[in-house]
């Protein structure tokens, strides 16, 4: 959110190329060739459609589903590589990875800390993050976007206040 306007990457191909490039995205899809197309798009989608079920809505047996079909697409296969045991990811196609890679990322973040899942504080964010500070109490997305707002604003609530 940005000045009450909902900002998504996810909206075209071009805002799907930026995404992929992003450090975050770049580092867990680090070796594979994932073109900025619209089956990829599309996969991604559904992934993040399943996730926002999931995460939004737990006992809904459908994201449970909507996630398994993403799963159902790719799996991890273990191969003896030259410096030992690694863990090679396969997929149907390569636009199914960067999806595949969303929901079994989510999966580990379950298996975790699932209690660390949590919707940003800003009641216009639509975003969820997981929480890795040390007492547990985050309550931004981000604080430089979303909690820096909420700060200002109360600041300015408080200082304007008739």
């Amino acid at each position: 959110m940005d000045a009450g306007v909902r900002h998504d990457l996810l909206e075209s191909v071009e805002g799907l190329a930026a995404w992929l490039a992003g450090p975050t995205v770049e580092r867990d899809l680090r070796g594979h060739a994932v073109r900025a197309d619209r089956a990829t798009l599309d996969a991604l989608l559904e992934a993040r459609d399943a996730l926002a079920t999931l995460v939004g809505r737990p006992e809904d047996p459908a994201g449970a589903a909507a996630l398994n079909a993403v799963l159902h697409h790719g799996c991890v296969r273990p191969v003896l590589g030259a410096d030992g045991p690694v863990q090679v990811v396969e997929v149907d196609t390569p636009a199914w990875l960067p999806a595949w890679v969303a929901a079994e990322n989510y999966l580990r973040l379950l298996d975790d800390r699932p209690d660390r899942i949590r919707p940003c504080g800003n009641p216009e964010c639509v975003l969820y993050f997981y929480d890795v500070s040390k007492s547990g109490t985050r309550r931004w997305c981000s604080m430089t976007a979303c909690g820096n707002r909420a700060k200002a604003s109360r600041h300015y609530t408080r200082h304007h206040q008739s």
